[in-house]
């Protein structure tokens, strides 16, 4: 059984970061995972001591200790301005055989002394591993978690007054900050008004995500549903099930209507 202080902590915690990045300040903190990022299979940075960076209140960013990193790093005579992280200077990656135009940032001066020795990485234009891992969109929040649970509430989704999905039970994906996600098997889904679509995203804490639009009349929905076919272990449950977006469909449990949550930006 989990102690309800530990989880009681997390949330406090989670509540202070937002709160101190709407007042402008930015929380940072010693990772205890080695972090290695590649550039067409060269190792550009392994570290032992990442920084955990939130610059965005729902989810951190990784900077790497300059001692560090490997690569060349270029400055492109380009600064980028932050009130929080002050004045960043941009940087060319270069190793042999292979170049990142302005992928690097440096603050030496930032009023954040963590920072001033540390390399922030464009996450999307490197590979990334915690450990032996790849990673993707984004570092797992230490302070996130996903627990998927099996329900037999009658699951019910329409989107303007069109039926999207109807079954019996549901795996129910509870995870920090986002709505309750409701995963119920494909063949409860409206078949006819399906239609497959290019869109694929990744998570980093499910795996990547394959999407469904639909149609109504003559209007189509663009990825309304989507799905995990070979999602990360430790959310095994929801392999090869489909979700909708709460934020924009109607859903009903046991025949109630659920408030639709607000988008989480």
């Amino acid at each position: 059984m989990t102690d309800p202080q530990v989880g009681t902590g997390l949330i406090r915690e989670a509540k202070s970061i937002m709160a101190d990045n709407a007042r402008g300040r930015v929380k940072v903190e010693t990772g205890a995972k080695r972090v290695r990022l590649y550039l067409e299979n060269r190792l550009v940075a392994d570290t032992l001591t990442p920084l955990l960076v939130w610059e965005k209140p729902f989810y951190p960013t990784y900077y790497v200790p300059a001692k560090d990193v490997l690569a060349d790093l270029k400055p492109t005579g380009e600064s980028e301005h932050s009130p929080s992280r002050g004045d960043a200077q941009v940087h060319d990656v270069l190793l042999a055989g292979a170049t990142a135009p302005g992928k690097a940032r440096t603050v030496p001066e930032s009023p954040l002394e963590e920072l001033r020795d540390a390399v922030r990485f464009d996450f999307d234009a490197f590979d990334w591993f915690e450990e032996d891992e790849p990673i993707y969109t984004h570092p797992r929040d230490p302070y996130s978690r996903i627990d998927v649970v099996a329900s037999s509430r009658h699951f019910r989704a329409e989107l303007d007054g069109v039926l999207l999905a109807d079954s019996p039970n549901s795996m129910i994906a509870f995870e920090t900050g986002l709505p309750p996600r409701y995963y119920v098997p494909i063949t409860a889904l409206n078949q006819d008004i399906l239609r497959p679509s290019e869109t694929v995203t990744h998570c980093p804490y499910k795996g990547a995500a394959t999407y469904w639009s639909v149609q109504i009349g003559e209007e189509v929905r663009d990825d309304i549903i989507w799905g995990y076919r070979t999602p990360f272990a430790e959310v095994q449950k929801i392999a090869g099930l489909a979700a909708v977006y709460n934020e924009k469909v109607d859903i009903f449990l046991d025949g109630v209507l659920q408030e639709r949550p607000k988008p989480r930006y």
